[in-house]
């Protein structure tokens, strides 16, 4: 080759390929979401800068103001229209910003900031040589029983690093609802996945359970991303496109042009179909639906229980969310595959989770099993496919997410010298050693339970209408009878509570701090309030429910 033809190459390489367009990024809308990632970044920063003995302090005032200042955003776009007439497609085709979208991210605001009062409680235990301590591992590097845990815990270590990893968790629940194309779903997905598998191992107590439950949810939850990955790559070979309303209008047959280097296999309804059940496999596994449960409970009894009730609430109104998003958006077309599927899982899940229950004898395993339960109810309020089934649906996730905090709240609060007393026998007699806490976790279990005055019966009427009204009607037969049945472990409890003696050995009831109480209270607070005045909440989700495409 001549000196003038490697001219020629190096010439044509050189020439300007003309622009990259700058990404438009609508900051307004996605300030919710910046706030909360700047927050976990800053919380990083604080652990690398800011002396040991100032960083709790430092942590909580940082995670406390930022997801304040995260929900008034969202309140803020809610009241300027965002939600209703100015519901947007934002950051490129990435973000939905509409009523469901804030909805449910104004609930898991809410929600993570009660439970980050759970956190940051540090009065619970006794105090260790002269040091106030609190859930989490003095050292979470340091081998379980080495010297070197043992020297964190004299020098008074705290891992404050559970603040950044939990705000890196709700940065990715805010997301993962408003997810408008499956690739920012992936990534919000494991972006508040990664911290949740780190916050389960690292419990003070117990410390080989709770990374026993850590490995188990990591394991199983690599699987789970593994099917949804694998049902997005099925989708785009099928649509040609990740987005969800290029998806959705593949689905419903309204494509002009078409790719044609995916000509061979758009509009394949093999790759659709399985490609739909993979993505779904990976949200039921997040939502705890049978038969993708099997992680609920070991990961509730091992992780740390502040992070059990933050898992417990904030995860399953994203996975929700993000579930209904893909139903009612992209899927709407294919709704008579899907629902008899749904159908399935959702009196399974019911049954499977009210009927388990019953054996169960550790609270925390009881009230893991009562969460599949519920999420059975609430795939009721999905099923529906109407404009009611999405706005009971919401209603009964902001319902449930403030009573799981606050019934694991007071779980924390019942100890022995081993800490945390979870098995049943302990709590006998509790009505008469402490009636008040007692009394509130009765209310909880109530709730749960779906007794009238309380927003347990609030949310379950709202998404057993809907079904009914949606064609459901034998799903709420069965809805009904696995209520039934899930009444008896509650009450079961609450007798056991109230009406048997006390051992005199029993563990006693640990005084927390103003946050725990604050955490509780405003879990009692909602409970009622939604079950006594529920329509304002009832019509805030209805006008919340139309999602933008």
């Amino acid at each position: 080759m001549s000196t003038t033809d490697f001219h020629s190459l190096w010439t044509t390489a050189a020439e300007p390929l003309g622009r990259i367009p700058a990404p438009k990024i609508e900051y307004v809308q996605l300030a919710p979401v910046l706030i909360v990632v700047g927050a976990a970044v800053l919380g990083v920063l604080v652990e690398a800068v800011v002396p040991r003995r100032a960083r709790y302090a430092t942590q909580l005032f940082l995670s406390v103001v930022a997801l304040a200042c995260a929900f008034a955003a969202v309140v803020g776009l809610a009241l300027t229209g965002h939600g209703t007439t100015k519901a947007q497609i934002a950051a490129m085709g990435a973000i939905a910003v509409d009523g469901p979208a804030l909805f449910l991210q104004g609930t898991i605001l809410l929600t993570s900031l009660v439970a980050v009062f759970t956190f940051a409680e540090r009065r619970l235990d006794p105090a260790h040589h002269g040091h106030r301590v609190d859930s989490f591992a003095a050292e979470a590097a340091a081998v379980p029983g080495s010297e070197h845990e043992k020297a964190a815990v004299k020098a008074g270590f705290t891992t404050t690093e559970v603040f950044p990893l939990v705000l890196f968790a709700i940065t990715g629940m805010l997301v993962f609802p408003a997810a408008n194309d499956l690739l920012t779903l992936f990534i919000a997905l494991e972006v508040f996945s990664l911290p949740l598998y780190l916050l389960c191992a690292v419990a003070r107590r117990k410390r080989m359970l709770s990374q026993e439950a850590a490995v188990k949810y990591f394991l199983l939850g690599a699987f789970a991303s593994a099917f949804l990955l694998f049902g997005i790559a099925l989708l785009y070979g099928y649509a040609g496109s990740v987005s969800y309303a290029r998806i959705a209008d593949v689905v419903d047959g309204a494509v002009a042009s078409v790719d044609p280097a995916l000509a061979a296999t758009m509009g394949n309804d093999v790759l659709l179909l399985i490609g739909f059940a993979m993505l779904l496999m990976g949200l039921l596994f997040k939502v705890g639906a049978v038969p993708f449960h099997m992680w609920t409970p070991d990961v509730y009894q091992g992780a740390p229980t502040p992070v059990t009730g933050f898992m417990a609430a904030a995860t399953k109104v994203a996975a929700f969310g993000a579930m209904l998003r893909l139903l009612y958006v992209v899927l709407p077309g294919l709704r008579w595959d899907w629902r008899p599927v749904m159908w399935g899982v959702a009196i399974l899940t019911m049954l499977a989770g009210a009927i388990v229950a019953i054996t169960q004898t550790d609270i925390k395993r009881l009230l893991a099993y009562s969460s599949i339960a519920h999420a059975g109810f609430i795939l009721a309020g999905v099923i529906a496919a109407t404009p009611s089934g999405v706005s009971s649906t919401l209603f009964y996730l902001a319902a449930y997410s403030f009573v799981t905090v606050g019934a694991f709240a007071v779980v924390t609060l019942v100890r022995d010298a081993g800490g945390e007393a979870t098995h049943l026998s302990k709590w006998a007699g509790l009505g008469r050693r402490s009636p008040l806490v007692a009394a509130v976790f009765a209310v909880f279990l109530l709730a749960f339970a779906g007794i009238p005055l309380t927003s347990g019966f609030s949310g379950k009427f709202a998404v057993f209408k809907a079904a009914a009204e949606g064609g459901a009607g034998a799903l709420v037969v069965v809805g009904v009878i696995a209520s039934a049945i899930a009444a008896f472990f509650y009450v079961r409890v609450i007798v056991l509570m109230f009406f048997s003696e006390p051992h005199p050995e029993g563990p006693t009831v640990a005084v927390p701090s103003p946050l725990t109480m604050t955490a509780i209270g405003v879990g009692v607070a909602v409970t009622l309030v939604l079950g006594l005045a529920p329509q304002y909440f009832l019509d805030l989700a209805g006008q919340a429910g139309v999602f933008v495409r």
